[in-house]
């Protein structure tokens, strides 16, 4: 069974399934979440699953992409299988707070042979993206960071990004609490809500909430 760091939302049979017929992670790969899990306990629960880095990975393959964007690293796994499936030729700007924890990840990345494609930017993420160029397109983003920021870094994000660029955003079903009114929910179930309903409404994208995990919207620039 391929291993996976939580069910998220679905029937956990159905997870299992699903996870178990994704492309199993490797070596390395399988190391990096040991590795995460020792290190960082029950905040180890932040990494994705390995079958959504399978995904990933598929994704980057599909839009062939060479230049992407991640907002939010934590220990890297997800970095590893975006970095890997953009070929010796990509660039990933990595963006997150933590010098501690994605200093776990990075011995994983010079093992697969990936560092050398990786610019690890510790800093406020919304510093980074609205520092960026404006006349280098970024081809692929994934954003899964703190949720209050989700609107911000999207902004940031669409106008970098290339036309039919893919901007993938982790957790956007909630543990499904956006089911729930808004009287009864938290800040941060708040602002996975308003970032839904603004990337919903928004009409230079189209994009799908995927229920993989704790949901996964795909968003397409026209």
């Amino acid at each position: 069974m391929a291993p996976r760091t939580h069910e998220g939302i679905l029937n956990p049979a159905i997870a299992a399934y699903i996870a178990d017929h994704a492309a199993a992670p490797d070596d390395i790969q399988r190391r990096l979440i040991a590795a995460t899990a020792e290190r960082t306990g029950r905040a180890s629960g932040m990494q994705i699953g390995s079958d959504q880095g399978a995904l990933l990975e598929l994704l980057v393959h599909l839009t062939g992409a060479r230049r992407a964007v991640e907002v939010g690293t934590f220990t890297g796994y997800s970095a590893l299988c975006i970095a890997r499936a953009l070929g010796p030729d990509g660039r990933l700007t990595c963006c997150d707070v933590s010098d501690e924890w994605t200093s776990i990840g990075r011995p994983f990345w010079e093992e697969a042979g990936v560092a050398a494609r990786i610019d690890l930017r510790i800093a406020p993420a919304i510093e980074t993206l609205r520092a960026l160029p404006t006349d280098e397109h970024v081809d692929f983003a994934f954003v899964d960071a703190d949720k209050p920021g989700y609107v911000d870094y999207y902004e940031a994000l669409l106008p970098r990004l290339r036309p039919n660029g893919l901007l993938l955003a982790d957790n956007t079903l909630w543990s499904a609490r956006v089911l729930e009114a808004d009287a009864d929910l938290d800040d941060q179930s708040l602002a996975i809500k308003r970032f839904n309903d603004h990337v919903a409404a928004d009409p230079r994208v189209e994009s799908y909430i995927l229920p993989v995990g704790d949901g996964v919207t795909l968003i397409r620039k026209r």
